[in-house]
């Protein structure tokens, strides 16, 4: 099992004031930095030592962020590891492409430090229970129309066939299903399963219910949307 508690941070960002400031204020903050100024030191820096999480700048010299994510997403070693994305006001659209390829969570330039630790903090928490959770004994299942969710083993399966999730889909699939029937606000969801409070942060929530539906295929009316309101998950789907 992984272990998320170690505190390794890998912190990929090539410009050299912000990676002094962000790595010394994660340092402050207890953590070990293991600095990258390119993608192709990141990605050489993740092979020689597997980090609890990537602080990962979309705007990169050679290869860029976006690919970063996409290589370390598509390599079973690698895929579980949690990504922050940074960017810039203007990336909106590769923002949104980011968090399709299955970056975690992502923090707006110019951003306070604080902020981007206690990000960290929330998802090295999640992280970590949910190892926790898969180490029990005791299988234990959710088994909602055509879905079947093993919580012990972490996967999910519709009509059979196995769901590729990533972790904060799967978080959110959970938590949805767990709450059928209630509507739940984008800022019920952010504080469940991104483990903080709202902050003008709704679009990371709406992304990820995207990218959920399109796995979900010929199932995704099961998550419904309550305009204006959020998201709910059919009751009599149960």
């Amino acid at each position: 099992m992984r272990d998320f508690s170690d505190g390794k941070i890998l912190l990929v960002e090539d410009e050299r004031d912000i990676l002094e400031m962000v790595q010394y204020n994660l340092e402050q903050a207890g953590f070990d930095v293991i600095p990258a100024e390119d993608g192709e030191t990141a990605l050489e820096a993740v092979r020689e030592t597997l980090p609890a999480l990537i602080v990962l700048d979309l705007m990169l010299p050679g290869i860029d962020g976006l690919e970063v994510c996409k290589l370390l997403k598509q390599d079973a070693r690698t895929r579980d590891v949690p990504i922050l994305m940074l960017t810039a006001r203007s990336e909106e659209v590769d923002r949104i492409v980011g968090l399709e390829l299955g970056a975690d969570d992502y923090v707006v330039k110019p951003f306070s430090p604080r902020e981007l630790v206690l990000r960290i903090r929330a998802i090295l928490r999640r992280m970590q229970a949910e190892v926790r959770d898969a180490s029990g004994t005791t299988a234990e299942e959710i088994r909602t129309g055509p879905l079947r969710v093993d919580l012990a083993a972490h996967r999910a399966f519709l009509e059979g066939a196995p769901l590729a999730l990533t972790s904060t889909e799967f978080k959110l699939l959970v938590t949805l299903i767990e709450r059928r029937g209630r509507v739940q606000s984008r800022e019920d969801l952010l504080n469940s399963v991104w483990g903080y409070e709202y902050a003008g942060y709704g679009r990371t929530v709406d992304t990820h219910i995207r990218r959920l539906r399109e796995k979900l295929s010929g199932a995704s009316d099961l998550v419904e949307t309550v305009r204006g309101v959020g998201y709910r998950f059919r009751p009599e789907a149960s």
